[in-house]
């Protein structure tokens, strides 16, 4: 990334803390309700991503794959940290469910780490398909919503979005359909991530 652009997406907090700030009387219930639902949701699931990567980083931070990993994991932070910040200054509630996504992230990492590298890679494609579909569907909420005044908080979904699905390709460039019982496993867990989510945007 561009020093210049990087300066600029570090400044996003801080801007979407006065826009917040400014915005937070004059929004209507509906668009408060979502802003809730999305930064709540978000947080949880970066939250429960970093801990993937870290189960992974655990087991296999030696292996060829490690550097990606924790590329990948690097990201995963970036994404937890901002939305940490974007909890307090949209006054959001976080999921009472922080504590058990902490341990069930770190447990699927190592997990199907232990299971080999394509099991691993498998589980970060299978993971990164859900977050991507995700991230898509908050942006078209946003868009119809109010474009405008959602306007920053859609440019960070945007690039965690692309980053997210970043991932996935890269996870499938490192062989993840050939991970043991794919099918099965790609399925369970992305049943897991979809009901996570769930209950992440109403607990």
């Amino acid at each position: 990334m561009h020093s210049h652009s990087l300066v600029v997406f570090r400044t996003l907090p801080r801007l979407l803390l006065c826009a917040s700030t400014r915005a937070a009387s004059t929004r209507s219930p509906k668009s408060q309700a979502l802003i809730d639902r999305i930064i709540r949701v978000d947080h949880a699931g970066e939250l429960g991503a970093d801990r993937i990567y870290a189960g992974q980083m655990a087991i296999l931070g030696k292996s060829s794959v490690g550097p990606l990993i924790k590329h990948m994991w690097e990201q995963e932070q970036e994404h937890l940290a901002t939305f940490s910040k974007l909890i307090p200054q949209y006054r959001v509630r976080p999921t009472a469910l922080l504590p058990l996504w902490n341990v069930a992230g770190f447990a699927l990492g190592a997990g199907t780490a232990l299971l080999g590298k394509e099991a691993a890679m498998a589980c970060t494609e299978a993971v990164e398909a859900v977050i991507g579909e995700h991230y898509n569907n908050q942006l078209r909420q946003l868009m119809e919503d109010d474009p405008e005044a959602h306007k920053q908080l859609m440019e960070i979904i945007k690039k965690f979005r692309d980053e997210e699905l970043e991932h996935h390709d890269a996870a499938i460039e490192h062989d993840s359909k050939k991970a043991p019982f794919y099918t099965a496993l790609s399925t369970v867990i992305q049943v897991g991530c979809r009901s996570a989510i769930w209950l992440s945007e109403r607990v």
